[in-house]
């Protein structure tokens, strides 16, 4: 009898608090395994910018930690592939020890596989079982083409990556897809003997079996470390479970939290180093305020998009920035958000029909708990307008004017206004375009060195 086990990481989030309990698992488990083969493999998600060490090194502290800890093979999430530009994510990988599985990103200009990818990898077992390896990440079609990628959708590149793993014994999806999918394609490819799946945060304690495959998880940000174990007798599998274990039920060392405080203390080292502008005055983050933070972002969404008239919700600002010279450093611990900007255009009937979603939802939003759509605050906060009035009657003015509702008009607004279920209106009516590579602190610094040039 042959077993094979296998340790998995996914949706890490730069999460580095949980890093050390993590990596002493891999390395224990690694040396302690009973199995005849160990790998280990990450399922994406691994890098995050809300990390000021990951902003500042655009990912590559991530890759090198990584790297320390030889992975075998990794996928990537959204995170990685729309959190970067297109020329990062080019060199993301550039010098990492660790192979990238993923057949669904395609560069628009050369129309190949991104270059730093493979379709699939095949492992050798000390017993020459064959273990082929398939990666996957999620299609987000509206989003990838604005960074000059070509996602392709599961249905049409799975049966081709599944092709190049056809004679292998035992087969793997690495899947950034999401738990639906995943028990979608355990219905439709009994021939996968595991997914391991991220994505959707999901977590399998016990893993799960769908249709003879087995599916693992291991929820989010190293709060969980995902094991699963093989066991094949003349190349065939006789049996296959998983499980998974609490990184808080792991012993924290001496030197944990001064590595984790190191990290954050460099990370907000070298964004301080960065200057962007010198303001004559606090801008607060209190929206009432004369010098309201949100009210020079405004602005600079204003004139980044082009736009006659705007909104942004209060939540997104978690500081002031200070009186000053101000850094990267100020900018991303105000808006640690993966969120850019979007120009929206649509007619005046539409524009009515969205300022009443919003004016619907303004007292629940207020004070709401909001989650992930690239968001990395608390509370979706207080809708706050640029050039848009509404009177007591319901209706609806541009800078004065009462809308007309045929005529065309033009919003800046935030692809998360697009991503969150509040305002369907922008999607349903809304021609929108999602202003990437840029992130929100971006375009504000943008517009801050500019009109207080240091």
């Amino acid at each position: 009898m042959e077993k094979i086990q296998i340790v998995h990481t996914n949706d890490l989030h730069s999460h580095f608090e949980n890093f050390p309990r993590v990596a002493r698992f891999i390395e224990d488990s690694r040396k302690n395994s009973v199995a005849d083969d160990f790998y280990l493999f990450d399922i994406g998600d691994a890098m995050d910018r809300v990390h000021p060490l990951t902003e500042a090194t655009n990912g590559q502290i991530n890759i090198s930690w990584m790297n320390s800890l030889h992975y075998d093979a990794i996928t990537i999430g959204n995170n990685e592939g729309l959190g970067n530009s297109h020329e990062e994510l080019e060199h993301l990988y550039d010098k990492a020890n660790f192979p990238v599985i993923l057949g669904n990103l395609y560069d628009q200009k050369t129309e190949k596989l991104a270059d730093f990818a493979q379709v699939s990898k095949i492992f050798t077992t000390k017993q020459q079982t064959t273990i082929g390896v398939i990666g996957l990440t999620a299609p987000f079609i509206l989003t990838y083409p604005l960074l000059k990628w070509d996602i392709h959708l599961v249905q049409d590149i799975l049966p081709k990556s599944l092709q190049a793993v056809k004679d292998c014994d035992v087969v793997i999806l690495l899947s950034h897809l999401g738990v639906s999918m995943d028990r979608l394609i355990a219905s439709k490819y009994p021939e996968i003997d595991v997914i391991i799946g991220s994505h959707t945060h999901h977590l399998f304690p016990k893993g799960e079996m769908d249709n003879g495959v087995l599916l693992a998880a291991a929820g989010k940000y190293g709060q969980n470390i995902g094991t699963i174990n093989l066991e094949l007798t003349n190349h065939r599998m006789i049996a296959k479970s998983a499980f998974t274990t609490k990184t808080a039920s792991l012993k924290v060392l001496d030197g944990d939290q001064k590595w984790v405080q190191a990290q954050l203390d460099r990370g907000n080292d070298l964004l301080s180093q960065r200057k962007v502008a010198n303001l004559p005055h606090t801008l607060s983050s209190d929206y009432h305020d004369k010098n309201a933070i949100i009210q020079e972002a405004l602005s600079a969404m204003l004139e980044y998009t082009g736009a006659e008239a705007g909104v942004l919700s209060s939540g997104l600002f978690l500081d002031d920035l200070p009186k000053g010279i101000v850094t990267e450093k100020n900018l991303h611990d105000i808006l640690p958000h993966a969120i850019h900007g979007m120009k929206t255009k649509m007619t005046g009937d539409n524009v009515w029909r969205l300022v009443m979603e919003m004016e619907k939802n303004r007292l629940y939003l207020r004070t709401h708990q909001q989650k992930g759509m690239g968001f990395r605050g608390k509370i979706f906060g207080e809708l706050i307008y640029r050039g848009i009035t509404v009177d007591n009657k319901r209706n609806v003015y541009i800078n004065g004017q009462e809308l007309r509702p045929n005529q065309e008009y033009t919003l800046a607004l935030l692809d998360h206004y697009l991503f969150v279920p509040y305002f369907s209106s922008i999607e349903i009516a809304g021609d929108n375009e999602i202003m990437y590579p840029k992130f929100l602190r971006s375009v504000f610094g943008d517009y801050l060195s500019k009109k207080y040039p240091i």
